[in-house]
């Protein structure tokens, strides 16, 4: 089979039937894309949600009352007979007040009231309209009193209409409902701001504003967060300070001159300036110096400096109460100094100012509200974060309760160590009478 030229006659016929031919369907083509599509008789304009019993009107938030305001175009003459909402599932809505309206005129600033039939079936609002609607305009529907789900998510409303001849379409396009999970403390606090004996107890100012329900339900998780800390700060400064304080004892009962008159310097300065002056010596002054230390080592580092020097007045006290004829019986064993202190000396000590060392971890516990002034987010620093944003005191009363969590019970311990020690020096000052 010979395959003709392109430059012959028969050739040239080929191909331009061949070009003709791709042409016809590249224009076919064309122009099925090019085909306008059939408009719908309603598309979606917003979708939205918007809280009404919140101050921040930017965030819907689940299980907080709220409002869907949907608004769809109709064009003239489409005649759209019917109506479906379908709300979101799991969240609640009331029907008693809904806003129907179609929004006409060139700015659409003209409110025309929509005569209607209302049916609601299960999560679905069914309008049914007494006359199609047949002028341009938009639709105006608004949804009171929703409530969405508690969890939060991306809430979808879903519409769909039918015409006068009986057609029925979805709306397309909706967009969804951005919605902010809340807490079970914030589900909580909002139950409890409905119920009428909390209405009736915050009518007074006084309660409101020391003991408010529902600050006290949501305030009580935040705090819960700086009470770890407070308690952090406590359960390293205090092991840190003993052998600051028991090195400062020995050095202050030293018959080195020199050792004696550092550790007493020392003392008396961490005793005599307030601890909130130390607090703002080192957080505002090392940074002065080019000295950077995060906010939470250096509350520590404060911390430790000022229980130590306590604690070695507490320890000094201590060693000195014990009778000097122990100290003579060692060495006359053969002990050195060194043994006699670490064999004899410091085990009764220890035992003798444990009630002081109790009351001492109670004043350090308390005394860490002092980093608040400072950035510190401890106990009191997150009660006054919620303080400055509800204008409430209740914080505060929340912070002073978990203060109380550890103080009361520590404050009764050293109360019945104390009660223990007077009970045998009661009993040896008996034996010895008796011998």
């Amino acid at each position: 089979m010979t395959i003709p030229s392109i430059h012959s006659p028969r050739g040239v016929r080929r191909l331009s039937l061949a070009l003709i031919a791709i042409a016809l369907c590249l224009t076919a083509c064309l122009g099925a894309f090019a085909a306008p599509r059939q408009a719908l008789a309603m598309d979606i304009v917003r979708c939205t949600g918007r809280p009404n019993s919140t101050d921040d009107k930017t965030v819907i938030q689940g299980a907080t009352q709220s409002r869907i305001t949907f608004e769809a175009s109709i064009e003239e003459g489409e005649g759209v007979s019917a109506l479906t909402l379908t709300i979101p599932p799991d969240t609640t809505f009331e029907t008693e007040d809904l806003a129907v309206t179609l929004l006409t005129g060139p700015d659409l600033m003209t409110r025309n009231d929509v005569a209607y039939d209302l049916d609601v079936k299960g999560q679905n609002i069914i309008l049914t309209f007494d006359e199609p609607l047949d002028e341009a305009g938009n639709l105006n529907i608004i949804v009171y009193g929703v409530y969405f789900p508690q969890a939060g998510g991306d809430m979808q409303v879903e519409a769909s209409y039918r015409l006068a001849d009986g057609d029925e379409h979805d709306v397309e396009g909706i967009p969804v409902i951005p919605v902010q999970g809340i807490s079970p403390t914030e589900a909580l606090s909002q139950w409890l701001e409905q119920q009428p004996w909390v209405q009736a107890w915050n009518a007074n100012r006084f309660l409101h504003l020391f003991l408010d329900p529902t600050i006290l339900v949501t305030s009580f998780p935040v705090v819960l967060n700086g009470f770890f800390m407070s308690v952090a700060i406590v359960a390293l400064a205090f092991p840190l300070a003993i052998p600051v304080a028991l090195v400062l004892a020995l050095m202050r009962m030293s018959k080195f001159v020199v050792w004696r008159g550092i550790a007493t310097t020392y003392v008396n300065l961490m005793r005599g300036t307030p601890l909130f002056l130390q607090i703002y010596v080192a957080f505002f002054g090392l940074p002065l110096a080019g000295i950077q230390i995060p906010n939470f080592p250096l509350g520590v580092i404060v911390m430790t400096l000022n229980s130590g020097a306590y604690m070695c007045e507490i320890f000094r006290a201590g060693i000195l109460a014990i009778n000097k004829g122990q100290t003579e019986a060692a060495r006359s064993l053969g002990m050195t100094s060194t043994q006699t202190m670490l064999n004899v000396v410091l085990p009764q000590m220890f035992r003798l100012v444990i009630p002081n060392l109790t009351s001492e971890f109670i004043t350090l516990y308390k005394d860490t509200s002092l980093l608040a002034a400072v950035g510190v987010m401890e106990l009191v620093m997150y009660a006054r974060t919620i303080v400055a944003s509800t204008g409430s005191i209740t914080p505060y009363i929340v912070a002073a309760v978990f203060y109380l969590v550890i103080t009361l019970p520590l404050s009764k311990v050293t109360h019945h160590l104390e009660q223990r020690a007077l009970g045998g020096k009661r009993r040896r000052r008996k034996a010895r009478a008796a011998a």
